[in-house]
C-alpha cells in the first residue's frame, strides 16, 4: 500500500510539474540523450565532481573560518603555538584542524579536491586540444573551459592564502610584488587591494569573499553554460563503426549514463576522502603565523602555481632598470605578466587560429587521432614540455640542497633548456607522429605483418601480410589531410584591391606551417593497385598447398 502511495504521489508532482512548465519535454529530452562511450570522457567529469565536493567541503569550513588578521593569542590544543600572538584568521585554522571534530579531514579533503580539479580540468582541456574537440561549433565551449582553468588557479591561490600561515604570507608578498611591477599603476593597484602597504589589513577579509562567493558564482555560471552547450551540440566521439558527423553511438543518459555518473562521482569523492585522511597537506602548524619579516626556507606553491615561480626565478636581474628616476622590474613584470599572458591569449584563440589556417568551415563531431594532425601534437608536447621545465626550475631551491648541487648552475642551465628543449620536443612529436601515419599508411596498402616468412623456389624471402579488415582500413584512412593555402590574387580582374588581402601572405605562411609536411591518406585508386601487385607477384606461393611450399620461418 505504501509503495502504491508513493508512486501516486510521485506521479502527481510530476503531472503538477509537467502542466505549469512542461518538464516532461526537458525530461524526455535529456534522458534519451546519446553520450559515446569512451574513458577520456570522464576526465570532464572528475573535474565537475570535485568542483562538487569543494562545494560541500568548502561550506563546512565557512562556519568556523574568521576572515581577520586582528591579533588575538592563540589559546587552542597545539601546545607548541600556545600564548602566541597571531592573527584571527590563522587562529582559527588551527582550531578547525586540531579543535573541531573533522575539522582537519574536511581541510585536507577541500585541499585535495583544489588539486584534482585543476588537475582534471587541465588534463580534460589537453584531449579536446589533442583530438580537436575543439573544433566549430564548439569554440565557446573552448573558451569557457580556458577561462575555467585560468579561474581555476586563481581560486586555488586564494584558498591557500586565507589561513594566513607564513607558507601563505609568503605567496602573497610575491603577488604584492607582481602588482607593483606594473608599471605607472601597480603601486595604486596594491594599494587598493591591500589597503595600504602590504600586507595591510582589509585583504584577507577581501580575499575571503573572493574566494567564497564571487569565483564559486561565476564558476557556477561558467560550468552551467558549459553543460547546456554539451547538452545542445552533438557529443565528439572517437571515430570507429557506424560513427559519422551525423550520428552519435553510445548508450543514453537514463539509466545507463545516470547509473554510471552516480557510481563514479562516489568513487571521486571515496578516493578524495582516502587521500585527505592519509596524506598530510598544508600543515600550516608547522609553518607557524606569518610575518613580514621571515620567509620560510624552500617554500613552494602547489603545483599549479609552480610554474610561474619558476619563470621568475630563471629570469635575470640585469631586466631591471630605470628610466626618468622610475624603477622597471622587468625581472618581475616578464615572467609574471607578459609570458603568461603570450602563453593563454594564443591558447584561448587556438579555435580561430587552427580554422584560419584550414580554411575550414566545417562542424567537426569525428575526433581526431593525434597521429593524424602532427603539427597540433606538437605543439601541444611542446607546451607541456615548456609548463614541465619551468616548474621544475620552480623547485630549483630545493633541488640544489637535495642533490648538493649549486643553484646557479641548475639555473643557468634550465634557462638555457627552456628555450631549446620546447623547439626539439615539437619536431621530434611531430616527426613520430608522421612515422606513425607512414606506418598506418603501409599496413592498409600491404596488410598487418603475421611473422610468417615464406622462400620461393627462385630464393625470394618475403613476409605474408593479412589484409586489414574494412573498419580497420576505414579507421586508418578516414582522416582529412589538408593541403597548405594558395594566397589568392591581392586584386580582382578589375584591379580592384581585394579586401584582406594584406593578409593572405600570414595565412599561407600558417597554412604551410601546418600542413607542409604531411603524409597523404590511402586513396581507393591505391588500395586497388596495391591489391593488384600484391596479388599478382604472390599468387602461385599464396595459393599452392603446404606440402608444396619449399621452405618457411616463422618469427
Amino acid at each position: 500500500m505504501s509503495t502504491t502511495t508513493t508512486a501516486k504521489a510521485a506521479g502527481n508532482l510530476g503531472n503538477w510539474a509537467d502542466e505549469r512548465v512542461g518538464a516532461s519535454k526537458g525530461v524526455k529530452f535529456l534522458a534519451r540523450k546519446i553520450f559515446p562511450d569512451h574513458w577520456s570522457f570522464m576526465l570532464g567529469e572528475v573535474a565537475l565532481y570535485s568542483f562538487i565536493i569543494l562545494l560541500l567541503t568548502g561550506v563546512f569550513l565557512t562556519f568556523f573560518y574568521i576572515p581577520s588578521v586582528g591579533h588575538t593569542v592563540y589559546t587552542g590544543s597545539y601546545e607548541q603555538l600556545a600564548g602566541q600572538t597571531v592573527s584571527e584568521a590563522y587562529a582559527s585554522t588551527l582550531s578547525l584542524s586540531f579543535d573541531v571534530r573533522g575539522g582537519l579531514l574536511m581541510r585536507q579533503i577541500h585541499h585535495w579536491a583544489a588539486l584534482i580539479f585543476v588537475a582534471a580540468i587541465v588534463t580534460h582541456m589537453f584531449r579536446v586540444f589533442f583530438t580537436g574537440a575543439f573544433r566549430k561549433p564548439r569554440e565557446i565551449n573552448w573558451v569557457i573551459g580556458s577561462v575555467l582553468a585560468l579561474l581555476a588557479i586563481i581560486e586555488g591561490f586564494a584558498g591557500y592564502s586565507l589561513p594566513d600561515d607564513l607558507l601563505s604570507g609568503t605567496g602573497l608578498r610575491i603577488a604584492s610584488s607582481i602588482i607593483l611591477a606594473i608599471p605607472v599603476v601597480g603601486s595604486y593597484i596594491s594599494f587598493f587591494l591591500f589597503g595600504g602597504q602590504f600586507p595591510g589589513e582589509e585583504f584577507i577579509p577581501r580575499l575571503y569573499t573572493i574566494h567564497v562567493l564571487l569565483l564559486p558564482g561565476i564558476f557556477l555560471a561558467l560550468i552551467t553554460a558549459h553543460l547546456i552547450l554539451l547538452v545542445v551540440q552533438k557529443h565528439t566521439q572517437y571515430p570507429g563503426p557506424g560513427r559519422t558527423n551525423e550520428n552519435v553511438v553510445g548508450y543514453p543518459l537514463f539509466p545507463v549514463y545516470m547509473a554510471k555518473a552516480g557510481g563514479f562521482f562516489f568513487i571521486v569523492f571515496g578516493i578524495t576522502a582516502l587521500m585527505g585522511a592519509l596524506f598530510t597537506i598544508n600543515p600550516i602548524w608547522a609553518y607557524g603565523a606569518y610575518h613580514p619579516s621571515p620567509v620560510t626556507a624552500g617554500s613552494q606553491p602547489d603545483w599549479y602555481m609552480g610554474w610561474l615561480d619558476g619563470a621568475v626565478r630563471l629570469t635575470p636581474g640585469f631586466l631591471e632598470f630605470q628610466v626618468l628616476g622610475f624603477t622597471v622590474s622587468g625581472n618581475i613584470l616578464l615572467p609574471a605578466l607578459i609570458i603568461p599572458g603570450l602563453v593563454t591569449m594564443p591558447m584561448i584563440l587556438y579555435p580561430w587560429i587552427e580554422q584560419w589556417a584550414t580554411g575550414d568551415k566545417r562542424e567537426h563531431h569525428l575526433l581526431d587521432r593525434p597521429r593524424n594532425v602532427p603539427t597540433r601534437t606538437g605543439l601541444g608536447v611542446m607546451a607541456i614540455t615548456f609548463y614541465l621545465l619551468l616548474l621544475v626550475s620552480g623547485g630549483n631551491d630545493i633541488i640544489a640542497t637535495h642533490l648538493r648541487l649549486s643553484i646557479n648552475d641548475i639555473t643557468n642551465s634550465l634557462r638555457l633548456l627552456v628555450f631549446v628543449v620546447p623547439p626539439l620536443a615539437y619536431v621530434v612529436t611531430k616527426r613520430i607522429c608522421l612515422g606513425l601515419q607512414r606506418k598506418d599508411r603501409e599496413k592498409v596498402l600491404h596488410g598487418r605483418e603475421t611473422g610468417v616468412i615464406y622462400r620461393t623456389e627462385e630464393g625470394e624471402f618475403f613476409e605474408v601480410h593479412e589484409p586489414l579488415g574494412e573498419h580497420d582500413r576505414w579507421l586508418l584512412v578516414q582522416h582529412d589531410s589538408f593541403r597548405p593555402l594558395d594566397p589568392a590574387p591581392a586584386e580582382d580582374e578589375r584591379g580592384v584591391k581585394r579586401p584582406g588581402a594584406r593578409f593572405d601572405k600570414v595565412k599561407a605562411k600558417l597554412s604551410s606551417f601546418y600542413f607542409e609536411d604531411r603524409i597523404e591518406p590511402v586513396t581507393p585508386a591505391e588500395l586497388e593497385a596495391a591489391h593488384h601487385e600484391h596479388h599478382g607477384g604472390h599468387e602461385a606461393v599464396e595459393g599452392s598447398d603446404e606440402a608444396e611450399r619449399p621452405a618457411l620461418a616463422g618469427h
